[in-house]
């Protein structure tokens, strides 16, 4: 696909759109080349600690919606990364009338940990115009959903959302069992073991 290329799947609905960005979800990003690799940085960072963090809930014997939530997250922030680390190196620069080349001669368009992150799934499912009273943009066109997203972006955002919306269930801690008051425990006491009563031949404490 070249720069811009859609493909209709599901109508005007789900839209193949090929675009990349130089930065966060959905598009957003940081300017310059030191924006970018502060980006890079960050989420190897957040990648490392997710895991670590991973590794103690999982030891922890943590609720199973909680691991597949933090799980979701270190994935779609690990894939986001494998973009940007490689994909410069690999591909030549996208053009909107030319495909880009894998593993050029001349070598990629950018080094490692300045790639381009590739988008592709676009869900422009509502379209329309804001009413008149509405305020900033009223009378201009709007869709919904416009940001293109990747699988990486879907998976961070799924992760994210069912972690706020289950919170109260994935860290509830488990209740304590009431001991059943027929069933306490009394303290132990020399009895007859024919009778059950009391052995009168032990000698009493003074």
């Amino acid at each position: 696909m070249t720069l811009g290329h859609s493909i209709p799947l599901l109508g005007d609905w789900f839209i193949l759109h090929f675009t990349e960005n130089y930065g966060m979800a959905f598009g957003m990003q940081f300017s310059g080349d030191y924006g970018k690799l502060a980006l890079s940085l960050f989420r190897i960072l957040a990648v490392f600690f997710i895991g670590f963090y991973l590794r103690r809930l999982s030891n922890r014997g943590a609720h199973t919606g909680l691991i597949i939530c933090v799980s979701l997250i270190m994935a779609g922030a690990l894939g986001n990364i494998i973009d940007s680390a490689f994909y410069g190196l690999i591909f030549s620069e996208s053009q909107f009338n030319q495909v880009a080349t894998l593993f050029p001669e001349e070598g990629g368009y950018g080094s490692f940990l300045h790639g381009k992150v590739v988008d592709m799934l676009y869900f422009p499912i509502i379209k329309g115009t804001f009413p008149a009273w509405f305020p900033i943009w009223a009378e201009q066109p709007f869709i919904f959903f416009r940001p293109v997203f990747n699988l990486a972006d879907a998976s961070i955002t799924i992760g994210v959302f069912a972690l706020l919306l289950f919170q109260a269930r994935f860290f509830q801690k488990p209740e304590k069992k009431e001991q059943d008051p027929d069933q306490k425990e009394t303290p132990d006491q020399d009895t007859d073991s024919d009778t059950g009563e009391p052995d009168d031949d032990l000698p009493l404490s003074a």
